[in-house]
């Protein structure tokens, strides 16, 4: 199965979501199905053997349109799209037509209605029909052709409420006007072309207010996507060419100059600059860059020259993988929008049913005017209650919630994450590279061996591995000028340390625990490891042949942001624990710095799980923050997990929150960010029920002009939509 997402045309409301995502269920080897109204996306996963042309031929029975050619494309341009052209061309010809309709009907109901003869008002009716019919066959044909497509299939929406609204006036209008004898029970009979143009007219301006909010919704992928340059310089031949960037290959090798935008991911191979990777990473420090370091696309190169060779490119590198990520994140549904769903499965129906009623009740009330108040008030009804606003309540929130969270530089799943992450109530920390720096280094080391041999024999086999205590040990023993062997035998026991041998040599490097679990004594430097342990120092120790012959003591400093983050956590009323593979003295000394009262030390990887599992026991929502690499069980234990590292190495496929600039204290602005997503929804649900709760009663009793319904059923939307954008401004 292949997860794809494809841009479906002609959805109006929340029961088009919900009739789209059973149409899709229909064929065999789809399945995961989410449909998103905001960004007007449909997300799907389905077999490789199935023809997607089944799917589209499927909905296009329905009047929906799924486009599955731009699924490669990544290009977004400032232009609003054709259909957006469409509906402002359609909404500026409506709006002057629909005008002298309005006017004169206002005018001769309000001024002249006892003083115009029949003959005249019948003349003036015929006017108001040549104005009225080409609103009715070109804007608002859109609504007509939708609800013949749906009623050849037995199914409502939005479009069926506005085609038989507006359609009932029109109707009645066009046959009072031909055929004025029939109707003429007491004087020329009253039409209702204003009625009908000015719903059509209103309903379109509407749609185009909601389609430039929702465009505003967007903008994060948009200044994503254009993080990436149009061309890149690469060398054919010895030589400099321009290229587009889709013609990029792996390997390539690209000229980077200063000022420039770097064209892809890739490994530096000549020259040196500092590169300001703050767009990626959030660091606002330029990153000095040499021969051998990554680079990432999209960033801007400062001062140096260099050429680099291209190693991912497209969805596979991290500019693509986050923009894959925020998109897959932006057309998620959250758990609370599945009420919403139900509604809008049945709500057409019961507000087609509703408004049957009142037309029935009214036309029996045997007034002189009961013809006339049915007519308005059934309109009245189909008009004020439409489901676009139930349909944007939570997409458009979550949208500009996700967007939000990528400019912080915190890049979350889904709309389930998004929701789930202000109910924390415990969240277990990682020590290395999450509440301190993750950047060892080696400020003692001990020996009684020749020092030039061990060195060599311990730095072979650290070179070999990627951990941070390995690469900050294998950094200090490069500055004493050795050169390292390739080691046999080379193991790496998580947890504990590493072993491999050397010209007959057997080599054990790793914590105490590790050593003495070898039965190989360490108390040859237990006064050391007592003192630098004591002094929150991590102790390394190596053994030659099953004698501890050296020890290597490495400090790693806690971030800056660690003392402020915990102090918002313990404020946020959420329990914070400390696990580290380090001694229980380190351990010590670090959560008395960082006033961490629940902490675990000499902690082994499936350890870490076994205390997630025991806080989930006690009834605690647990959230994990690590490396996503070592942590990797933990994370997968946890109901939240936050993968913490820079942005060319974080783990987008194991968490479900990335920090990509490291910073600790993002997870306190993940959830405040939930917080406010979740209460912006709930204030959007408010306001899309509102309208309806208080609109449909209104317009059956009578005291709703269908004008006003059909002003007050496009400002719902539009004040959903501008409700979700106000999270772009909000303090987080």
């Amino acid at each position: 199965m292949k997860e794809v997402s494809y841009p479906i045309k002609g959805m109006t409301c929340a029961a088009c979501v919900t009739r789209v995502e059973k149409i899709l269920k229909k064929i065999d080897g789809i399945q995961d199905i989410s449909v998103n109204l905001a960004n007007e996306k449909a997300y799907f996963k389905i077999d490789e053997t199935v023809d997607i042309n089944k799917a589209v031929n499927l909905l296009n029975e329905y009047g929906y349109s799924l486009d599955i050619t731009t699924e490669k494309k990544d290009n977004i341009t400032d232009e609003k799209s054709l259909e957006f052209a469409k509906l402002k061309s359609d909404f500026i010809f409506a709006l002057v037509l629909s005008v002298p309709v309005f006017v004169t009907s206002m005018t001769i109901d309000m001024f002249f209605m006892d003083k115009v003869t029949p003959l005249f008002q019948e003349n003036i009716n015929k006017i108001l029909l040549i104005l009225t019919t080409p609103i009715i066959f070109i804007p608002a044909k859109r609504f007509f052709i939708a609800f013949w497509k749906n009623l050849k299939h037995f199914s409502a929406d939005m479009n069926t409420l506005i085609a038989i609204g507006t359609g009932s006036a029109y109707g009645y209008s066009v046959l009072a006007t031909l055929f004025p004898q029939v109707f003429a029970h007491h004087g020329t009979p009253h039409v209702y072309f204003e009625s009908a143009v000015v719903i059509i007219t209103l309903i379109l301006l509407g749609k185009l207010l909601e389609g430039n909010a929702k465009e505003k919704t967007k903008s994060t992928i948009k200044k994503l996507l254009e993080l990436k340059p149009k061309t890149a310089t690469i060398i054919v031949n010895g030589k400099e060419t321009k290229t587009d960037l889709t013609e990029l290959k792996l390997n390539d090798v690209v000229v980077i100059k200063p000022g420039e935008k770097i064209a892809a991911d890739g490994i530096i191979i000549t020259g040196y600059s500092s590169i300001d990777e703050s767009m990626i990473t959030g660091e606002s420090i330029p990153v000095e860059k040499t021969v051998g370091n990554k680079v990432i696309g999209g960033t801007i190169n400062y001062s140096g020259t260099f050429t680099f060779q291209i190693s991912s490119l497209g969805n596979n590198s991290v500019l693509g993988k986050i923009i894959k990520l925020v998109e897959a994140a932006q057309g998620s549904k959250a758990p609370i929008q599945k009420l919403a769903d139900k509604i809008a499965g049945i709500f057409v129906p019961v507000v087609i049913g509703i408004a049957l009623l009142t037309f029935i009740y009214w036309f029996f009330m045997g007034t002189d005017y009961s013809f006339s108040a049915s007519l308005i008030n059934f309109v009245s009804v189909l008009i004020i209650a439409c489901p676009c606003a139930l349909g944007l309540a939570t997409p458009t929130a979550i949208m500009v919630g996700t967007g939000k969270g990528a400019n912080l530089g915190i890049l979350i799943k889904n709309g389930e994450v998004l929701e789930s992450t202000n109910k924390i109530t415990a969240i277990v920390l990682d020590k290395t590279g999450t509440l301190t720096e993750g950047k060892p280094e080696v400020v003692n080391f001990v020996s009684n061996y020749d020092e030039k041999d061990l060195l060599t024999l311990v730095g072979s086999v650290e070179n070999k591995s990627e951990h941070p205590l390995a690469k900050a040990i294998t950094k200090f023993i490069r500055t004493k000028n050795i050169e390292f062997i390739t080691p046999a035998n080379f193991e790496s026991k998580t947890g504990f340390g590493l072993t491999g041998s050397i010209q007959s040599k057997d080599i054990k490097i790793g914590n105490e625990k590790f050593l003495t679990s070898l039965n190989i004594s360490t108390n040859v430097f237990s006064d050391e490891i007592n003192k630098l342990s004591s002094e929150g120092k991590t102790v390394v120790l190596a053994a030659i042949d099953s004698v501890c012959v050296g020890l290597f003591a490495l400090q790693d400093k806690p971030k800056p942001t660690s003392i402020l983050a915990i102090k918002e956590f313990e404020r946020l009323g959420i329990k914070t624990y400390m696990v580290t593979g380090d001694n229980q003295k380190s351990a010590d000394f670090l959560a008395k710095q960082l006033n961490i009262k629940n902490y675990f030390a000499e902690v082994l990887p499936h350890q870490k799980v076994e205390i997630i599992e025991k806080l989930q026991d006690e009834g605690q929502i647990t959230a994990m923050v690590g490396d996503g690499i070592n942590d990797a069980p933990a994370l997968a234990k946890a109901d939240i997990s936050i993968a913490i590292g820079s942005g060319t190495d974080i783990a987008i496929e194991s968490a479900d929150i990335i920090l990509v600039n490291s910073d600790i204290l993002n997870v306190v602005k993940a959830i405040s960010l939930s917080k406010k997503v979740l209460t912006a929804i709930k204030q959007n649900l408010f306001w899309a029920f509102i309208y309806n709760i208080i609109g449909i009663p209104l317009a059956a009793l009578g005291l709703l002009n269908p004008m006003i319904g059909a002003l007050a059923m496009s400002f719902s939307s539009v004040s959903v939509v501008t409700n979700s954008l106000r999270l772009k401004k909000a303090k987080i």
